[in-house]
């Protein structure tokens, strides 16, 4: 498997340039629509919030799109930062899966 090293773009970026920007829809006007706070909105866009499973299924009715396509984006940002944040961690021990005989 190829290690990843730069950030996945971030579901926000993914948001706000491939699917707001394109259609003219404003972050007061889709924040309406998802029923969330266009502060809560524009914090995610810009990457200090992240997408829950609710939002995530509010964005993919709003938008047509499934729900998993913004948790996965949300996951894998999450999984980079925590993967940065233990670069240097050890584990006291560590437990090998037994060979197949």
């Amino acid at each position: 498997m190829i290690k990843r090293e730069r950030k996945p773009t971030a579901p926000g970026t993914l948001l706000l340039e491939l699917f707001l920007k394109p259609r003219g829809i404003t972050i007061s006007a889709f924040a309406e629509a998802v029923g969330f706070s266009r502060k809560h909105i524009s914090n995610i866009i810009h990457g200090r919030a992240r997408i829950d499973a609710q939002l995530a299924a509010r964005i993919g009715v709003v938008l047509g799109t499934s729900s998993r396509v913004w948790l996965n984006g949300q996951s894998a940002i999450d999984a980079w930062q925590a993967e940065k944040e233990l670069k240097n961690w050890k584990p006291a021990v560590t437990f090998k899966q037994p060979a197949i005989v």
